[in-house]
């Protein structure tokens, strides 16, 4: 286990204290996200990535009503579907997310994609900025927002985004999406940290894990760390999720850093999200 209090901290924009390694749940059915954030707490993690779209907000607060850990050591984070980001349907749906979790706020909560196609994303986040108002979000954000989408939102936005979470590992590091987010104000955000565990077969990963005695996934994790965004990565298996929190025992060096940071290519994973317009309800 790693002790919580050796896990990084980011201070986002509004001075509040993100942990930069989190526990992402992306695909995790309800039952195993219980296991695993179960699993995860064990392991030392205190920050839990979730969203509405997820399914999976129950298992997740069933985790953590378990664990009997205070709710001030505790970050979570949840997201707003697409379809729910009319004026009408956001605070539902917020008290939707909080009824499922158990919980009376949570710490991040964040617009999933921008959907440009709907053309709701600055409505949205007009709610957003209520819901934090009103203490139901220590901080709120954006989620797959690219530069264009940044610059919409902060033209009617009276509160900065804390937080841009998005695609973000070694084949895929979207430059101009996190210069364009660090100089608005916003904590980076990467999830896929791992390139869904392709980026672990590249050459200069397993040159460095094997020259450093660690594992594929804990040099990318490490070149994230290093880079200063917060870092959410996702497994089910105990072995792996305690592994992937254990990054403080070792250092890249710069010429690692630059080796990594080299590996860029165009190369998506997932949606565009200049066109991705699919409203999460179906």
């Amino acid at each position: 286990m790693v002790n919580p209090t050796d896990v990084p901290t980011l201070t986002l924009n509004n001075g509040v204290e993100i942990p930069q390694v989190g526990f992402g749940t992306f695909k995790v059915d309800p039952k195993g996200a219980q296991r695993a954030v179960e699993a995860a707490l064990e392991a030392g993690y205190r920050h839990i990535d979730t969203a509405a779209v997820y399914g999976n907000e129950e298992g997740v607060g069933a985790a953590i009503a378990a664990s009997g850990i205070a709710r001030d050591e505790l970050f979570v984070t949840t997201k707003l579907r697409n379809g729910e980001q009319r004026k009408d349907l956001v605070h539902p749906a917020f008290e939707e997310s909080l009824r499922k979790l158990g919980l009376d706020h949570v710490d991040l909560y964040l617009v999933h994609w921008p959907a440009p196609g709907l053309g709701t994303y600055r409505e949205a986040w007009t709610e957003l900025e209520g819901i934090y108002r009103e203490g139901g979000a220590r901080a709120i954000g954006v989620s797959n927002f690219l530069p264009e989408h940044l610059h919409s939102v902060l033209e009617v936005a009276e509160v900065v985004p804390a937080v841009n979470q998005v695609e973000l590992h070694p084949s895929f590091q979207q430059p101009e999406t996190q210069q364009a987010s660090l100089e608005k104000g916003l904590a980076v955000e990467a999830y896929a940290p791992i390139g869904q565990g392709a980026d672990l077969e590249l050459p200069a990963v397993t040159r460095i894990a094997e020259a450093k005695g660690v594992t594929p996934a804990q040099v990318v994790l490490r070149w994230h760390l290093q880079s200063g965004r917060v870092v959410i990565p996702k497994s089910v298996t105990p072995e792996r999720i305690a592994s992937n929190i254990d990054l403080f025992g070792f250092e890249l060096s710069e010429e690692e850093m630059t080796d990594l940071t080299a590996q860029d290519t165009p190369e998506r994973m997932f949606p565009d999200p200049a066109t991705a317009d699919f409203t999460m309800l179906d």
